[in-house]
């Protein structure tokens, strides 16, 4: 067997992983662990989409560490005692520092631990299985691959706030988030319509989690998230844009403190909040409750409102890209935003939007729309390898 890459993407109660070979990208296994401190599950499925492990195990003592453990001494059996020759990390936030993946020593772990305070719900998971495999296999190198290191490239004026320059030089400012996704497909693009892909694009990657962003000759122009991934579109349960102003009415008139905010904004908001009923598109499309289809009308007019904010920052548009769990799978709702984008000159073909995957606009359609699935953990073995020559 060709040398291996492992590929980890940890969030606050799961780790997902892949397993690819080294140069070809070939997919191996990949797999996950959920529910992280309750009832962890295991399951990894092979390169076919076939499940190989599937296994659950009591214990609320299992925390990322051990789950960390877990999944590379999965790994080891899987690969029949074959050695991993790397591992590459999603991690959220790379400051302004790291604008390019970056192979870890213990000097980057420091200076990631210092921009928890920037991602809280973020950051310190990503570090976690960073940590755990320094210390358990420190003979294997590992790269961080950063969400936010696609938008550095952005102009100066995108990324600034109107505060004080003292704080905008402490570190607040908008980084954007996404953007291994954002990176994979505008990459990918390239192959499926290489003209198009030096164009005026926006991408609209929605999911659970959501944002849109504008790209030029493959270069990250704007995004919609800002300083946090809890800016920009409604999402699952994130608020997306809000005024400033009614945070504070909550903390001066209801008492509601930081914590409680936090709360509010990340994990009780966004389709769940509007439609008291779900985060998940899926089961808002099958309720006859009102609140479901306003929460529903809600999420597709931000997006549209969003799509035309990042076109006035384009000059125009040319293509507009979905992808993500929602922008992939979700037919109607790809439907919803074309026919709300019928004034930038898209006019979708709703029998190719039926078949989920290429081009879904008509042929005299003045701007494209395209579905291409995104694949961050690809592209994070791609950078990894590109990084240790491998």
């Amino acid at each position: 067997m060709s040398k291996c890459v492992a590929v980890i993407n940890a969030g606050s109660s799961s780790i997902k992983f892949a397993l690819y070979e080294a140069g070809s990208e070939v997919l191996l296994f990949r797999g996950k662990v959920e529910q992280i401190g309750i009832s962890p599950h295991l399951q990894v499925n092979d390169g076919k989409g076939a499940t190989v492990v599937d296994r659950k195990w009591l214990g609320e003592g299992v925390d990322h560490r051990g789950a960390t453990q877990e999944v590379l001494a999965t790994a080891g059996s899987l690969l029949a005692g074959e050695p991993v020759a790397a591992v590459g990390h999603r991690v959220v936030h790379g400051g302004t520092k790291y604008a390019q993946p970056t192979r870890i020593d213990q000097a980057v772990v420091a200076d990631l631990r210092e921009l928890i305070p920037l991602a809280p719900l973020h950051q310190p998971h990503n570090l976690g299985p960073i940590e755990t495999i320094a210390a358990d296999a420190p003979h294997v190198p590992q790269v961080a691959c950063f969400d936010t290191a696609f938008h550095r490239m952005q102009p100066h004026l995108a990324q600034l706030f109107a505060l004080p320059r003292k704080l905008t030089d402490y570190g607040i400012r908008r980084y954007g988030f996404h953007g291994l996704s954002y990176e994979y497909v505008s990459s990918h693009f390239r192959d499926l319509a290489p003209e198009l892909a030096e164009k005026r694009i926006v991408i609209a990657h929605l999911g659970n989690g959501a944002s849109l962003c504008a790209i030029h000759r493959g270069r990250s122009v704007t995004t919609t998230m800002g300083f946090t991934a809890v800016d920009g579109l409604v999402m699952g349960t994130r608020c997306g844009n809000i005024d400033p102003g009614v945070l504070l009415y909550l903390m001066q008139s209801e008492g509601m403190d930081a914590r409680a905010i936090e709360d509010l904004i990340y994990r009780r908001s966004g389709l769940l909040g509007v439609s008291g009923i779900s985060s998940d598109m899926r089961a808002l499309r099958a309720s006859s409750e009102p609140a479901a289809a306003e929460a529903i009308a809600l999420f597709v007019y931000r997006a549209v409102r969003e799509i035309g904010s990042l076109a006035a920052a384009l000059g125009g548009l040319d293509a507009l890209i979905f992808t993500g769990g929602i922008g992939e799978n979700d037919a109607v709702t790809r439907a919803q935003v074309s026919h709300g984008c019928a004034w930038l000159g898209l006019e979708l073909d709703e029998a190719r939007n039926a078949n989920a995957e290429g081009r879904i606009s008509t042929n005299a359609s003045r701007v494209e729309a395209w579905v291409v699935p995104t694949d961050e953990e690809r592209m994070i073995a791609r950078q990894t390898c590109s990084v240790l020559g491998l």
